[in-house]
């Protein structure tokens, strides 16, 4: 049992290597989208996996070098378009995948005592690439970290640039695929082209997009309220609260009058009217929620299977701060079913259009974002030694994760940071599945509360 919440150091045997794809793959520049290289996504996603028993990290090399053929933008290096250089392209040459090995001296259990905790410590079970910038870090960097229990520690960061979060979910089934079935097809080939989602010539934006706002503001707008930087300056504790079937269904229960709806759709709207009501700001305030929603399925003609990409835009939900805490929860969940509902074919490509002005940028000034991570599939990764016992992101922070549950399908963890002084009021909230107006107390119990520092 480790007496502090600190990890303690990794053990690098060897210096990290470059797993370059085992045959040869296209060298051309591959274009990214619009929505592929807005500055909101120029960040590595990056997952934590925990599981009970190690893979042979020589399996592990070889089959990464296999999947890399098929996935082989990431043995790439973004770099500035030569035609734009506000925007980004791949330089799809092989250079290869950053892989570091290493070794913890912690058990599994320890750590999963710990998983509910992400701390500034668990940085360090992902090599730190030395950059001078975002472009030159490479778009795949994985660490191994051997445990002293023969368990292992299995990191990824994943440029966003390059996917969204169903094409990370289908990498890593591909990957951990030929680990364990090193002859069998993969399941789902990857289609990298994004022309599909090139912008029209000229652009025409036809409808009003909230998510987004100008870099440089309207010069007789008031004075505006930015509640994100206000947040990154502040001492952040992430908040980890898990929704089972039974807690959904109690907050559907709240909806007056009733709406069928989502258990995102739901669980979203409380969660930002939780967040919005916890930091106390002007009733007269106008509060986002931006989610992802996945257009694969809403362009015509849709997206080819595997697309590689990101296919998703995101949906805004928009009121006023009184009316969000004020009002009975049907009115968030009703919000966010109207932002979904909006999200038609026409929506999507004069969103690519409007991205064409790069001025243009993510409104994160006064929203909460959500990110979908529950129903990826992400927790059932297996590389040949059963399911991971923890899934989750390396680190927490101001954008809200609903993770999925290992063990639980159904059941979804809430993850996000909030400044220190107003964490407990915000899992009070989270926890009060009443009615507006009712001053009676709310269950106690039905969220599982985990605390510590990001």
């Amino acid at each position: 049992m480790l007496s502090s919440p600190e990890l303690p150091d990794c053990n690098y045997q060897n210096n990290p290597i470059l797993i370059t794809p085992n045959s040869p793959t296209p060298k051309h520049s591959l274009y990214l989208s619009n929505l592929d290289d807005q500055k909101f996504l120029r960040f590595s996603i990056k997952y934590l996996y925990l599981f009970k028993k190690s893979v042979s990290v020589d399996s592990l090399k070889c089959s990464l070098s296999k999947v890399l053929v098929d996935y082989y933008p990431l043995a790439g290096r973004l770099r500035a378009s030569s035609e734009n250089d506000q925007k980004l392209e791949v330089d799809c040459n092989g250079e290869g995948a950053l892989f570091a090995e290493a070794f913890m001296d912690i058990t599994a259990e320890d750590f999963l005592e710990l998983s509910e905790r992400p701390n500034r410590s668990w940085r360090k079970l992902l090599y730190r690439v030395e950059a001078r910038s975002f472009l030159d870090v490479p778009p795949l960097v994985i660490q191994i970290t051997n445990l002293s229990c023969g368990g292992m520690i299995v990191c990824t960061g994943i440029n966003h640039c390059l996917c969204d979060g169903i094409g990370t979910s289908q990498f890593l089934h591909a990957w951990a695929h030929l680990t364990t079935k090193p002859t069998i097809d993969l399941p789902i080939n990857p289609f990298h082209s994004r022309h599909v989602l090139k912008p029209r010539n000229p652009p025409q934006v036809t409808s009003t997009h909230p998510q987004f706002s100008k870099t440089t503001p309207d010069k007789d707008s008031s004075f505006q309220v930015d509640l994100n930087q206000y947040l990154q300056t502040q001492a952040l504790v992430p908040s980890s609260l898990t929704f089972t079937p039974s807690h959904v269904l109690h907050l559907k229960r709240q909806l007056v009058p009733s709406v069928k709806c989502t258990t995102f759709e739901v669980l979203a709207a409380h969660t930002w009217r939780s967040w919005v009501n916890s930091l106390d700001l002007d009733p007269t305030l106008n509060v986002k929620l931006l989610f992802s929603i996945n257009i694969r399925n809403r362009l015509n003609p849709e997206l080819e299977q595997g697309y590689y990409g990101n296919g998703f835009v995101l949906g805004c939900a928009e009121t006023n701060v009184k009316d969000l805490v004020s009002a009975n929860l049907h009115h968030g969940v009703k919000l966010v079913q109207q932002a979904k509902s909006c999200l038609t074919h026409e929506y999507v490509k004069s969103t690519v259009d409007m991205l064409e002005d790069k001025t243009v940028k993510t409104d994160l000034s006064l929203s909460l974002v959500i990110s979908q991570w529950a129903k990826l599939g992400l927790e059932d990764l297996d590389f040949g030694e059963g399911k991971p016992l923890h899934m989750g992101p390396l680190t927490s922070d101001i954008y809200c994760l609903f993770l999925p549950v290992t063990g639980d399908f159904d059941a979804v963890r809430v993850l996000v940071s909030v400044p220190e002084s107003v964490v407990d009021k915000f899992e009070h909230y989270m926890r009060d599945f009443r009615s507006s107006g009712d001053n009676n107390g709310g269950p106690n119990g039905h969220c599982r509360e985990e605390n510590g520092l990001i």
